[in-house]
């Protein structure tokens, strides 16, 4: 076999890996571990708690915020092709209000898989709305959302509390390149 014909079948095998891999992630769901609507607000809320206790500017965060979108448990993965899904609760002044998905595809250089959770912590009401009236959130579109990380959240303050959402990732697991949320898409669900 010459190289020329090398490349091709080391490209397919890669491909089909890719494929399996992200297959395997969208056929095992989260949503289908926490499969009624009591377990993702129990989960979401205890998932909150623990940010909370981590970290106590999270929780003065969480009191300036109209509302706190929590993903307890996002698996992503992938290998060439990618992949990433969730289940969470919309929390309220303590109160679970809703279920939401957020899942996303990728293509390019990446490897491996995580397991981790989100809270999006939105701060002022015109940007919870926009949760619900557009189809399904793309993450990159629509109201102004920082990424918060440990040096970012040691300058929160309620003086510098200048954005419409503020997304916080915790409970990382696993390794896999990258941790963003452009691309990836929140959809309102009615959990079994």
């Amino acid at each position: 076999m010459n190289r020329a014909s090398v490349l091709p079948v080391k490209f397919l095998g890669w491909l089909c890996a890719s494929l399996l891999t992200f297959s395997a992630l969208v056929s095992v769901s989260p949503s289908a571990r926490a499969a009624s609507a009591a377990e993702i607000g129990a989960d979401a809320m205890a998932a909150l708690e623990q940010l909370y206790s981590q970290d106590p500017r999270m929780r003065e965060l969480g009191k300036q915020a109209v509302a706190v979108l929590v993903f307890p448990d996002i698996i992503k993965g992938g290998f060439l092709v990618g992949g990433e899904r969730g289940s969470g609760a919309l929390i309220r002044r303590g109160q679970v209000e809703g279920f939401y998905s957020i899942s996303a595809l990728s293509f390019g250089f990446q490897a491996g898989a995580q397991q981790f959770s989100y809270a999006l912590f939105f701060m002022n009401e015109p940007a919870l709305a926009y949760l619900d009236q557009s189809d399904g959130w793309s993450l990159g579109a629509g109201p102004s959302l920082v990424v918060v990380d440990q040096g970012y959240a040691a300058s929160i303050s309620t003086t510098t509390l200048t954005q419409d959402v503020y997304a916080v990732p915790f409970g990382e697991q696993g390794l896999m390149a990258g941790m963003g949320l452009q691309g990836s898409k929140i959809s309102r669900m009615d959990p079994n």
